[in-house]
């Protein structure tokens, strides 16, 4: 008997090209430009914006090592020791990877199936070659399927997976730019508060030598016990000071050692000099360099990857065309099982349209627009607040460095009247509480102008942070 060839009838081809044609209205929506922010040309409180434009994206530049600029061994061994130990950044880094396995998976869906099967049945029916009587049927071979993507499901999650990766690999930039700032920031707060230690106890010292004094004018009948119990009121008090700030720089340098990795038992940084040198950001510094931060980057990666997760949401209301094949052998005799008569094999192609899920789809469709919204307004939210970030670290440093220089005259004009207050109390001219009280007041402004120091130093570093890194870079 002989075959004949039939040619494929036309409705075997309707669903395939139907399915064909659906594919091509499965596309996400478009990002609305008009709801992202714009970046200005300029801060406004390092020039005057002389217009507006759009930042592209930069986030693979580099940030540098903007520590260096500080000048300072001690911090730069510190900060790089936070970037390779830092349990955040650690935790960071393995989410990516998780991200990145995530991504490899979803490549592999797009991928044929390939795979070897064995497997021994022991069945009775009409259909076994022994009629009622079991039977034992021994196969073994090597199957394959493969997906074919009409619609673009597939690609759309894999684009989606991949944007993730991208989101997850900027927010590990952004923890290891956070953890960085982080160690530099506590680092210049324990060495101001070395500097401010070091004032107050030297406070207590000029004290002590003036209670000397007052008592040995007690005892010999020139002042009265007042004289000598304020004295030691103003040195107790100014002694307890002192204890606050070392209970301070204590809880300081436990969180120095979290942020480097170590254990707080096991950590110690010894006292030292604040010689840090303190870097100037160059005025006109352009609004663009924010499109390198790590955490508007990883922003954007998720906006785009919401919206790839629209259109796979979509494509789930198209055809799937799945192509399944398998060859091997089947034999109800274990040593018949590799004859050349035990051959088996099988071809197949299954197309499946969905009709009705009872809204299933059409709610994920809906998820998928949801979280797409909240991304976008997600984004835009994360460029306003980093612009905000700047323009305070940079209105904070300009108002600082005026406060600094009136708070440096009060300083000097303080330690004056200090000096002759005591020359003028040695002499019995004026009564110790004038010169109690010139005393405190320049403490008061010593410490005052050391705080406002600091916060110069934290501004900096604040501004490197919100810049998203080396503004030379």
């Amino acid at each position: 008997m002989t075959n004949k060839k039939h040619p494929l009838s036309l409705q075997f081809l309707l669903p395939l090209v139907a399915a064909l044609v659906l594919a091509g209205c499965a596309s996400p929506p478009p990002v609305d430009t008009q709801a992202l922010a714009d970046a200005p040309a300029a801060f406004k409180e390092a020039a005057t914006p002389a217009g507006w434009t759009r930042a592209a994206p930069a986030e693979a530049q580099p940030r540098g090592q903007w520590w260096l600029a500080f000048n300072d061994p001690a911090m730069n061994a510190l900060v790089e020791r936070a970037g390779d130990r830092n349990t955040t950044i650690q935790e960071a880094a393995a989410r990516l990877a998780q991200a990145r396995a995530l991504l490899r998976g979803a490549q592999a869906d797009r991928l044929p199936q390939v795979g070897l099967n064995g497997g021994a049945q022991r069945q009775a029916g009409a259909n076994t070659i022994n009629g009622m009587n079991p039977a034992t049927i021994v196969t073994a071979g090597v199957g394959a399927s493969w997906e074919v993507d009409l619609s673009g499901r597939l690609a759309k999650a894999r684009d989606a997976a991949s944007l993730d990766a991208d989101a997850r690999e900027a927010l590990l930039q952004s923890t290891r730019l956070a953890v960085q700032a982080d160690t530099a920031q506590t680092y210049l707060s324990l060495r101001s508060l070395d500097a401010e230690r070091a004032l107050v106890r030297e406070t207590v010292e000029a004290y002590r030598g003036t209670l000397d004094l007052t008592q040995r004018r007690y005892r010999n009948g020139d002042v009265a016990e007042l004289d000598v119990v304020r004295i030691r009121t103003e040195m107790a008090a100014t002694t307890s000071d002192a204890l606050a700030l070392d209970r301070r720089r204590a809880e300081l340098e436990h969180a120095l050692a979290v942020l480097v990795g170590d254990a707080a038992a096991d950590f110690t940084l010894p006292t030292g000099a604040w010689d840090t040198a303190l870097p100037t950001v160059p005025a006109g510094v352009p609004s663009t360099v924010l499109a390198r931060r790590p955490d508007v980057a990883a922003a954007q990666a998720s906006l785009l990857a919401a919206q790839a997760r629209i259109g796979a949401a979509q494509a789930a209301w198209f055809p799937n065309l799945s192509l399944t094949g398998s060859a091997g052998y089947a034999s109800p005799e274990l040593g018949d099982l590799l004859q050349w008569s035990a051959r088996a094999w099988s071809v197949g192609a299954l197309l499946s349209l969905p009709l009705f899920d009872g809204g299933r789809r059409d709610a994920g469709i809906a998820q998928a627009r949801a979280q797409f919204d909240a991304a976008t307004a997600g984004y835009r939210g994360q460029v306003l607040g980093a612009f905000r970030e700047v323009e305070d670290q940079l209105s904070g440093l300009r108002l600082l460095a005026e406060q600094s220089e009136v708070q440096d005259d009060a300083v000097v004009s303080a330690t004056r009247a200090t000096s002759l207050s005591d020359t003028r109390w040695r002499n019995g001219l004026v009564s110790q509480l004038d010169l109690l009280d010139a005393r405190r007041v320049e403490l008061r402004n010593r410490r005052l102008a050391l705080q406002l120091r600091a916060a110069r130093y934290q501004a900096t570093v604040g501004l490197i942070r919100a810049l998203g890194g080396s503004w030379t870079a």
